[in-house]
């Protein structure tokens, strides 16, 4: 069967420093109509390269070398027409098109959408305006756009980051492509949004026999929505078969190493994430050898001497880039399974109360016109009410501008709430000035979603981690502040060596630990941790999770655990806080929350995050969503679920359920439990 579009041994290189790196070597994959594939890998592996790269799309210093593309209809290497050629222009966005990962980036902020779309449109399809227009009306409603006719004038400021993705989908599938590439599409989604999106894309695409391709590193997604898959580690596939095998028997190290790294939502509490050791290689400095071998358990002395692993079929439609026989990988496996592994550290979680909070409310001003009139307020968090234990981990989580990092900076006084009270280490703290915050600010610690943006790119990490020891006066000299921060630099696995350096010279999760050691250094009794490993990449994000756990143990920490990975969530926290439009919906124990979910919520969060299993997400229940979160300017009476909810009662829109307990320390805003 003639495949619809078709990679062969694909090369990419890179100018820097005077030589030519190969970001992309000798790739090569394919894809048939209907059909969705998905590519996974760390950052760097070559995955949006490879897909550039295919669409010409590589500017200098960067560029194609070798290899060969053909789409379905066109005898000819799409690689020997111009990069600026008519045929490449018609195959970019006619043929092929593609999902960008940053929708506000990709939109042009001073064209409507509806111009947008249509200007796609007319260019590919050839059609005049009005018929353009009909047809971009017709994309917006099929991607579940409300008020389409109305909203072909807004720009794309006025739309949600889900809406704003849903218009770049409706775009790229206006023109009618053969081929959909969605890059990292939703990434920066709330788990809810991202559900909705990849299932309607799936519809799409099977409505229209269209063939997509997804790169993502969330194995959960693949899992869920891919039929094959390439996994690809430092710029080479290293192993391709059907989704179901790869899961259920995956053949290539760096796959295996991938699969013990991640959280499930379906794991045991207790289970240990093992991280992969290292980084993968400098693709300036790539060895001849395989690529893999300083990272591998499964390495043995014939990995090195030979030249890097082609592509071969162990059974029939499963390939894998290893030198290893099945024997020797299953001997290899026994004694990696003989190793101790080491422990979950035990918590011990006192009866004291570190931090209450009762009844906060935090609202912000709406103003408009010349002399800043107030005409309103966004209510941003109301009636919130919790405590977390000493040694304890609280999870919070719910979708975007439910209210979680509004809650986050009114704990650490950021924002001043107007009313409640924030009770820590037994002092209301929420209507002190800063002179009277100042002795609790030290007792206080946050670490950062993006390791890059929160660390001073003058700074060295030295004088980063070590600002707050001389802020708060916690040494008495030189000698005093160079053992603490090296020792600080030692307790989150770093050399010390490496202290004068400044951040853009480490890697994520380098930068990552920098930002732990400043939180450590002030010696805070409270750490609350804002999305602290959304931006990093699976392997790294195993070995964050386990110094978190680690330092807990060892320190007798407290957290906050802001996020909107579930199964991240699940793995670290004690107790799971769910909120909704500035509400707290529901309060769990763990174990109970996953195994007894009572709101409908909740129950919804849950089903939208992917498990990284084919068989498994085939056997589970889908509670599917409605809609958008509604504006917090526009907040819907009653029970603020009760539009989007399938269980929804006459009384649900007229009165707010109030958190209740229904025992076993299981609290509940619903009427179905009142």
């Amino acid at each position: 069967m003639e495949h619809l579009l078709e990679i062969k041994n694909i090369e990419a290189c890179f100018k820097t420093d005077g030589q030519r790196v190969k970001a992309v070597d000798d790739v090569s994959m394919y894809l048939n109509p209907g059909e969705i594939i998905g590519i996974v890998g760390e950052s760097g592996s070559g995955k949006s390269v490879t897909m550039m790269s295919m669409l010409q799309l590589i500017s200098s210093p960067g560029k194609v070398t070798a290899g060969k593309v053909y789409i379905r209809g066109d005898q000819r290497n799409m690689l020997d027409y111009d990069q600026d050629s008519e045929e490449m222009r018609h195959m970019r966005g006619g043929k092929v098109s593609m999902i960008f990962q940053e929708p506000m980036t990709s939109l042009n902020p001073v064209l409507t959408i509806g111009y947008q779309i249509q200007e796609n449109i007319m260019e590919h399809l050839k059609l005049n305006k009005e018929e353009a227009k009909k047809r971009t009306i017709e994309m917006l409603k099929l991607v579940n756009i409300p008020d389409a006719e109305e909203r072909f004038n807004y720009y794309p400021q006025q739309f949600s980051g889900g809406m704003r993705q849903r218009i770049m989908i409706a775009m790229a599938m206006s023109s009618k492509p053969m081929v959909l590439v969605a890059d990292e599409a939703t990434t920066a989604l709330d788990v809810t949004t991202q559900a909705q999106l990849l299932e309607m894309i799936r519809d799409i695409a099977k409505k229209t026999n269209t063939a997509v391709i997804i790169v993502t590193h969330n194995l959960g997604i693949v899992a869920r929505f891919a039929e094959r898959i390439y996994v690809m580690y430092s710029g080479s596939v290293v192993e391709t078969t059907d989704a179901k095998r790869l899961f259920a028997n995956p053949e290539h190290p760096y796959t295996r190493a991938l699969l013990r790294a991640i959280p499930r939502l379906d794991d045991p509490k207790d289970r240990i994430l093992i991280p992969i050791d290292g980084l993968p290689p400098n693709p300036a400095s790539r060895p001849d050898y395989c690529p893999f071998y300083e990272r591998c358990e499964y390495r043995m002395d014939k990995c090195k001497e030979q030249p890097r692993p082609a592509l071969k079929e162990n059974e029939e439609g499963h390939f894998a880039a290893c030198h290893l026989s099945e024997e020797e990988k299953l001997v290899k496996a026994e004694e990696i399974a003989a190793k101790e592994i080491k422990k979950s550290p035990r918590i011990e979680i006192g009866e004291d109360i570190c931090l209450e909070v009762k009844n906060v409310r935090k609202y912000f001003p709406i103003y408009k016109g010349m002399v800043r009139k107030k005409v309103g307020e966004v209510k941003a968090i109301e009636e919130i009410n919790f405590s977390v234990r000493k040694g304890e981990t609280l999870g919070i989580v719910g979708e975007s501008g439910c209210g979680k990092t509004t809650l986050a900076r009114c704990i650490m006084r950021v924002y001043k709430p107007e009313e409640g009270q924030i009770i820590f280490n037994g002092t209301d703290i929420a209507v002190f000035n800063d002179k009277q915050m100042y002795p609790f600010r030290r007792k206080l610690s946050m670490i950062f979603q993006d390791p890059f943006s929160s660390l001073d790119p003058r700074q060295t990490a030295e004088s980063i981690v070590g600002e707050s020891l001389l802020l708060h006066k916690l040494v008495k000299n030189k000698e005093e502040y160079n053992n603490r921060v090296d020792e600080l630099f030692r307790i989150v696995g770093l050399d010390p060596a490496l202290k004068y350096r400044v951040p853009h010279e480490f890697s994520g999760g380098q930068r990552q630990r920098i930002g732990i050691a400043r939180a450590l250094s002030s010696e805070p009794d409270l750490i609350l941790c804002d999305e602290p490993i959304s931006a990093l990449d699976v392997s790294i994000q195993a070995q964050i999770i386990n110094l978190l756990e680690e330092l807990q143990s060892k320190l007798g920490l407290t957290y906050l655990f802001i996020a909107h990975d579930l199964a991240v969530v699940k793995h670290i926290s004690n107790r799971i806080l769910v909120m909704y439009l500035g509400r707290v919906v529901e309060i769990a124990d763990c174990e109970e929350l996953y195994s007894n979910t009572l709101h409908p919520y909740t129950k919804t969060l849950l089903s939208a995050v992917p498990v990284a299993d084919p068989s498994v997400e085939e056997s589970r229940e889908r509670v599917p969503i409605r809609g958008e979160v509604p504006s917090l300017t526009n907040r819907p009476a009653g029970c603020p679920f009760h539009d989007r909810c399938d269980q929804a009662q006459e009384r649900c829109s007229k009165e707010i359920p109030e958190l209740r307990d229904v025992g076993n320390r299981h609290e509940v805003a619903c009427f179905l439990y009142n």
